[in-house]
């Protein structure tokens, strides 16, 4: 697959076996938009299916709380809050916890901890250690994200975007203290270690005028879209446009009073392959490098059938 993006966009995208072009239409922190080409539906979803349940995610694990009672300026604090632990544990394993593919191993794929027992696992090359301690007052105190203090150098700690994320509330005499480990993991063993959500894709489109006479009355409407966006041969190509397009033409579409008169002068077509990806992050990780794990683990599973088959054959 050979990947290539826009003009201005961050270049280095790596190239992969399959056949296939990808240009980065839009990207921020947490979204991105791909133009797929030269490839097929079945391709594509595969590509959505690697996002969701096979890109290497760090997830909150295990988590051990610390049961205690003690006495501080007069009063007495008990690790006893409002939530159980339970609920507390699974809201921790939802944080978007810093995903370093690079500095970080599978817990049985670490050359340190790989051969020893799975209860025994967990070193400074596979786990994230984190820690927190939080006590209430008598106007509440918010326990959140921020509130982790990664054991390890600065970048394991929760991204301030996220610090905010609430865990749970604490009043006068109420505390929390526990540690928690996060291991790398993948979507398909549980959710928590999916790092994408909302991926979807769907056919590349080009916006057509079939009658120019008739596509006047959508013209008229003064919307988002005039004729001029559209090029002498009457097609629009720019993807943005052509969503825009796509959101003009249910003012005249089935249902409308226009619609008797327009009868699809302008209309949306399918280009033959070529596909628009586009999916969200959790904040684990930025979604060109969750676009990159699940290219990387979809040649990997394919270089596997391929080696497979010619030891067969």
């Amino acid at each position: 697959m050979v990947l290539s993006q826009k003009e201005g966009a961050e270049e280095g995208v790596s190239e992969v076996k399959n056949m296939v072009n990808a240009e980065i239409l839009y990207e921020d922190d947490e979204k991105i938009k791909i133009l797929l080409k030269e490839t097929d539906r079945a391709f594509v979803n595969s590509i959505r299916r690697t996002l969701m349940s096979d890109t290497p995610k760090m997830a909150i694990e295990t988590v051990r709380f610390v049961k205690k009672t003690e006495e501080e300026d007069g009063g007495l604090w008990e690790t006893d809050g409002p939530l159980p632990d339970e609920v507390i544990a699974q809201r921790l394993a939802m944080i978007p916890i810093p995903t370093k593919h690079d500095e970080f191993y599978f817990q049985d794929e670490c050359p340190t901890c790989a051969d020893m027992v799975e209860e025994d696992r967990g070193c400074a090359l596979c786990t994230m250690l984190y820690y927190c301690q939080v006590k209430g007052s008598n106007e509440g105190v918010w326990v959140t994200a921020g509130d982790l203090n990664f054991l390890g150098d600065a970048d394991g700690f929760i991204s301030s975007k996220y610090q905010s994320i609430p865990i749970t509330k604490l009043f006068q005499g109420q505390m929390i203290e526990f540690s928690a480990t996060a291991i790398m993991g993948r979507g398909r063993d549980h959710i928590k270690w999916s790092p994408v959500c909302g991926v979807t894709f769907s056919p590349r489109q080009h916006g057509i005028i079939k009658t120019k006479s008739r596509s006047k009355i959508l013209w008229d409407l003064g919307l988002n879209i005039k004729s001029g966006d559209f090029n002498k041969d009457g097609k629009l190509v720019d993807v943005e446009k052509v969503d825009l397009l796509r959101k003009d033409l249910n003012h005249v579409g089935s249902g409308t009073e226009e619609s008797r008169e327009f009868k699809d002068a302008v209309v949306l077509e399918d280009i033959p392959n070529e596909f628009i990806l586009s999916f969200e992050t959790d904040g684990s990780m930025s979604p060109k490098v969750a676009f990159e794990m699940a290219i990387k683990e979809l040649s990997i599973r394919f270089g596997d059938i391929d080696a497979d088959l010619k030891a067969v054959l």
